[in-house]
C-alpha cells in the first residue's frame, strides 16, 4: 500500500492557500520544512502554474527550506521550467525571490538562453495563439507549437532578464517587443517599460526623448508604450526627498497638454498615474474632474493621487473621494476609501462614507473602510475586524493593514 501524501503536497494539490500557510507556519523550522517537502511542494505549484500557492510557498518557507535551484529528474530548476514554458508570473517570482538564472540545463542554456531560444521560436511563422483564463481567473495567451502548449511569456521573460543581467535592448526593439500584443495588461508591456525606463546616467535622456517623441503617434499603442516609459522615468528618479526631480516639472508640461487631447482610454492610464504620481502642484488641477472618466483605471488612478488634496481639505478634491466610494467599479471604491484615512477629523462625512462602505458587495472594500475608520478612532467597522481575527496570515492582503491597525490601538 503506497504512502499516504504529504499534507503539505496535498494541500498545494488542492490549491488551498491557507492550509499551505498553516501547514508552513505549524512545521517552520523542523525537519519537514526543511527536508524534502516544501522542496516538493515548490516545484509542484511551480509545474501547476499555481502563483497565489508559489507566493504562500516563498513569503513562508524562505529560500532554504525551498531549494530553489535544486535540479528536477529532468535536469531543470523550477526557474527554468517556468521560462520553458514561458510562465511570466511563475519565472519572475522565483527570480525575486533568489533563483539563479545563470544554472544551465542538460543543453547548456541559462535562462536568459532558454528565454531567447523560445522568443525566436515564437515570433517566427506558424505558431497558433490562443487566449484562455488561468487559475485566477486572468486572461493570458498560449503558444501551441507542434503540439506542444506553453504560456506566450517569452518575450516577457527575456526582456525581463535582459534587463536584469544589463542588456541595454534598443528602444526601438523594446517598443516592438510591446506593440506585437495588442491587450497593453500583457506582461510583455510591463517588462518592456521597466526595461526603458530603468536605464541610468547618460542612457537615460535618449529614452526620454524617444518616449516623448511617441505623443504623436497615430498608433495608440505606440502612444500608450511613450506615456508610460515617460511616467515610470519620472517614478523610478532616485533624488533624495531634498533634491527636486529633474523629470517632474518636463513630465508635467508634456502630459497636461496632452491629456486635453488625448482620445484612448488606454492611453490616459498611463498620462493619469504619471500626473498623480508627480510632486508638480499643477499636475492636481485634472484629478478631481478624471474620477469621472468613463475608463475604471483612469478613474481608480485618479483617486489615488487625490490624497494630499484631500488632506488639505480642498472641497472639490474631497467631493470627488466621497462621490468615487459610490463608484461602479470595486477598485475605484477601495481607493476611495484608503484616500478618505488623511480627510479633517471635524467633517463627519469621510467616516460616514467609510462607513456605507462597510455593506458593500466586494470584501475588499468592507475591510478597507474598516481598516480606515479605525486608523481614525471611529468603531464602526470594529466588529468586521474581530471577525478576521485568526483567520489572516501572511499570505493574505489584510495582513499588512490589519497589522497597521493593530499598532495604532497599541499606541493608544
Amino acid at each position: 500500500m503506497a504512502s499516504p501524501e504529504h499534507p503539505l503536497l496535498a494541500a498545494v494539490r488542492n490549491s488551498d492557500t491557507t492550509a499551505v500557510a498553516a501547514l508552513l507556519q505549524e512545521e517552520y523550522g523542523t525537519p519537514h520544512a526543511r527536508g524534502p517537502h516544501a522542496a516538493a511542494a515548490l516545484r509542484l505549484a511551480a509545474d501547476a502554474l499555481d502563483h497565489r500557492i508559489l507566493d504562500a510557498l516563498l513569503k513562508l518557507a524562505g529560500p532554504d527550506a525551498l531549494d530553489l535551484d535544486g535540479v528536477d529528474a529532468d535536469g531543470r530548476t523550477p526557474l527554468l521550467r517556468a521560462v520553458d514554458r514561458g510562465a511570466y508570473d511563475i519565472a519572475t517570482a522565483l527570480h525575486f525571490a533568489g533563483a539563479d538564472p545563470r544554472v544551465t540545463d542538460r543543453e547548456g542554456r541559462d535562462a536568459l538562453a532558454l528565454a531567447r531560444h523560445w522568443h525566436t521560436i515564437g515570433t517566427g511563422a506558424g505558431i497558433y495563439r490562443r487566449t484562455v483564463r488561468d487559475g485566477d481567473g486572468e486572461i493570458c495567451r498560449e503558444l501551441v507549437i507542434g503540439g506542444r502548449t506553453v504560456r506566450d511569456g517569452h518575450t516577457a521573460i527575456l526582456t525581463h532578464l535582459e534587463w536584469c543581467c544589463g542588456i541595454a535592448t534598443p528602444f526601438a526593439e523594446l517598443l516592438d517587443r510591446a506593440m506585437t500584443e495588442p491587450e497593453v495588461d500583457h506582461p510583455v508591456w510591463g517588462a518592456t517599460v521597466v526595461a526603458a525606463a530603468g536605464r541610468k546616467g547618460l542612457a537615460l535622456p535618449p529614452v526620454w526623448d524617444a518616449a516623448a517623441a511617441l505623443r504623436h503617434h497615430p498608433d495608440p499603442l505606440a502612444r500608450y508604450f511613450g506615456a508610460d516609459v515617460l511616467r515610470c522615468v519620472n517614478l523610478y528618479d532616485e533624488s533624495g526627498e531634498d533634491e527636486e526631480s529633474p523629470f517632474d516639472t518636463p513630465l508635467v508640461d508634456l502630459f497636461l497638454p496632452w491629456a486635453e487631447q488625448e482620445k484612448d482610454p488606454r492611453v490616459m492610464r498611463p498620462l493619469t498615474a504619471g500626473l498623480a504620481g508627480a510632486m508638480d502642484p499643477r499636475a492636481e488641477g485634472p484629478l478631481p474632474a478624471l474620477t469621472r472618466y468613463p475608463d475604471a483605471q483612469v478613474r481608480s488612478w485618479a483617486v489615488g493621487g487625490l490624497h494630499w488634496q484631500v488632506q488639505q481639505a480642498d472641497p472639490e478634491a474631497l467631493a470627488a473621494v466621497l462621490a468615487c466610494t459610490r463608484d461602479t467599479d470595486a477598485q475605484v471604491r477601495e481607493g476611495a476609501c484608503r484616500a478618505l484615512l488623511r480627510a479633517r477629523t471635524d467633517d463627519p462625512a469621510p467616516c460616514d462614507a467609510l462607513a456605507a462602505c462597510l455593506s458593500d458587495s466586494e470584501e475588499a472594500v468592507r475591510v478597507t473602510a474598516a481598516v480606515q475608520l479605525a486608523l481614525r478612532d471611529d468603531h464602526r467597522g470594529d466588529a468586521l475586524l474581530d471577525a478576521l481575527d485568526g483567520t489572516v496570515d501572511r499570505t493574505s492582503p489584510y495582513y499588512w493593514p490589519l497589522q497597521d491597525v493593530w499598532r495604532h490601538r497599541q499606541n493608544q
